[in-house]
């Protein structure tokens, strides 16, 4: 009898070790490598497709985040980069912030969550800033606040249109009262830029919260949006605890905020160069092509 269940347990023994020596399935690993679930309607995606469509889904329109510079990528003809000195600032000496700014950079590849460019539309020229919410979701701290007020500085001195994409969960938490300062900071911004009688554009994208949405995103000359992005300052489960009610349905999103007069308009990512292209030159900005 014992030695029938030492044999058992020698013969389980060896099942584990060959199970933990098995390589997994070449099989399970490619629909995660070559497909993507989409998030509006659930399908499984393939990659090559999404990219072809600007990363929307195929079947139901839904808009993914895409990284700042792949924005600049299929919006403008030619860009430069410009304020890109990024680095670490940490007014408050927040615990484990530096560790996880760098954890941040080498998974995003980027020195900070934003990327400020100058270059052309169908050779109107004009200042392109886009948050990259791939870096601490895209939050505004002290130096997305400082190179925000040194693109519109910049445009204005300039005579430029002005484009931000935003993308954020609003003010750090880290750098705490410093980065609700850049609230104040950027919209003083806008309003110096508006005395140049310049063009801001805003271009909310998914998600658009906080902060963000409190200062410059909302002060554009004419405020845009990508289909179905979320757009808020509090959380809706926020909200609801504080009217003490239900909300309506669609509540922050795009759609709604258009029918309420919010947003000036919604914009496909596919026709987005198109879109801000005549909105240039309606308001008289020419090509500087010779």
């Amino acid at each position: 009898m014992e030695q029938n269940i030492k044999s058992e347990r020698s013969i389980i023994s060896i099942i584990k070790k060959l199970r933990s020596l098995r390589k997994p399935s070449k099989r399970a690993v490619v629909p995660e490598r070559l497909f993507r679930k989409c998030n509006g309607c659930g399908e499984l995606i393939s990659k090559g497709s999404m990219e072809e469509k600007l990363f929307t889904c195929p079947q139901c329109d839904y808009h993914f985040n895409i990284f700042a510079r792949d924005r600049m990528d299929m919006l403008l003809d030619e860009y430069t980069v410009i304020n890109g000195t990024a680095r670490f600032i940490d007014p408050i000496d927040f615990p484990g912030y530096k560790a996880k700014y760098k954890e941040n950079r080498k998974k995003s590849g980027l020195r900070e969550g934003i990327l400020t460019v100058a270059g052309h539309i169908e050779g109107i020229e004009l200042v392109v800033v886009s948050l990259d919410n791939s870096f601490f979701m895209g939050s505004m701290g002290s130096y997305i606040g400082e190179e925000i007020t040194r693109a519109f500085e910049y445009a204005g001195e300039r005579n430029l249109p002005i484009l931000i994409f935003s993308t954020s969960g609003g003010a750090r938490m880290q750098e705490g009262i410093f980065s609700l300062m850049q609230m104040a900071k950027t919209s003083i911004a806008v309003d110096r830029y508006g005395q140049t009688k310049n063009l801001y554009i805003s271009c909310m994208t998914h998600p658009t919260t906080g902060g963000v949405t409190a200062s410059f995103a909302s002060l554009g000359d004419i405020v845009l949006a990508e289909p179905g992005a979320l757009i808020g300052f509090a959380g809706a489960r926020v909200i609801k605890e504080t009217i003490k009610g239900e909300l309506p349905e669609g509540f922050q999103r795009a759609e709604f905020l258009r029918d309420k007069g919010f947003l000036d308009d919604i914009v496909h990512r596919g026709q987005m160069r198109e879109y801000i292209y005549r909105l240039l030159k309606l308001h008289g900005y020419r090509s500087c092509r010779i």
